[in-house]
């Protein structure tokens, strides 16, 4: 298999594995939805990390398998394309990308479906898509923007143009730069102490923030009064509350 699902401490990883640069082909995309789906309902996972492995996240599209497709292949695939990485970005658990070495067109796309990105030193990212005569078609051009801005978004996307690991933190675009040996083991380390917390609490605070960036804020408060008054019938907000009465706050065991 291209990708596989390895359980640890209650986190999932999702590792690409297709050497030597992970090309995102039409396989790989469908297994990265089947593993995102069984992510998302596999209790025994409470968080997820996207990894690509020490060397590269993944450097793009298969080309080679891309310019033999017409534009009746392409409509017929570009829905089924977009549908796996949404897969991901709907996992209801946090998930954090590790990102090694390239994120490039669908690999930053892949990485722009986490809730939070940990990079190495070395990572590079973009949007290399304009450079084909293309644009981002999994995801690129709505969670880019949604992410860094339409304006530093657009500057991605019109260029073409790599960033590398500092100037992705500086615009948000990654969320902390590691040196490469720790990407792995940081990001990890990041679900393994969410995969701890609360898990209908987490789901809860994920689909509001996500939903309310869909719609206007008089809907997104809506969705995030129903999800809180919703959380007062949990088992896990009676535990966190008595534990921070009885011992004082960060103490709580959740189930």
């Amino acid at each position: 298999m291209t990708v596989h699902l390895e359980v640890a401490e209650g986190v999932g990883t999702i590792r690409l594995d297709r050497p030597p640069m992970n090309a995102l082909d039409v396989a790989v995309q469908d297994r990265i939805k089947e593993l995102a789906e069984e992510a998302a309902r596999r209790e025994d996972i409470r968080a997820v990390v996207l990894y690509g492995g020490e060397k590269v996240f993944a450097a793009g599209a298969d080309i080679k398998e891309m310019q033999a497709m017409d534009h009746t292949a392409m409509v017929l695939r570009s829905r089924a394309l977009q549908e796996s990485f949404t897969a991901v970005a709907r996992i209801p658990k946090p998930v954090v990308a590790a990102v090694t070495g390239y994120a490039l067109g669908g690999g930053c796309e892949l990485a722009l479906c986490a809730d939070y990105r940990i990079a190495a030193d070395n990572a590079k990212l973009g949007q290399p898509e304009i450079l084909l005569g293309l644009i981002p078609g999994a995801g690129g051009t709505q969670r880019l923007a949604r992410l860094i801005g339409p304006s530093r978004a657009k500057d991605l996307i019109f260029t073409g143009r790599m960033v590398k690991a500092e100037e992705a933190l500086a615009l948000g675009l990654v969320d902390r730069v590691v040196p490469a040996a720790e990407v792995y083991p940081q990001a990890h380390a990041w679900a393994a102490k969410l995969a701890q917390g609360p898990a209908l609490a987490l789901r809860a605070a994920k689909e509001s923030v996500d939903a309310g960036l869909e719609t206007d804020i008089e809907t997104g408060l809506a969705v995030e009064r129903t999800w809180f008054a919703g959380l007062f019938a949990t088992e896990d907000r009676e535990r966190g509350m008595r534990s921070f009465v009885e011992e004082g706050p960060g103490k709580a065991k959740f189930q």
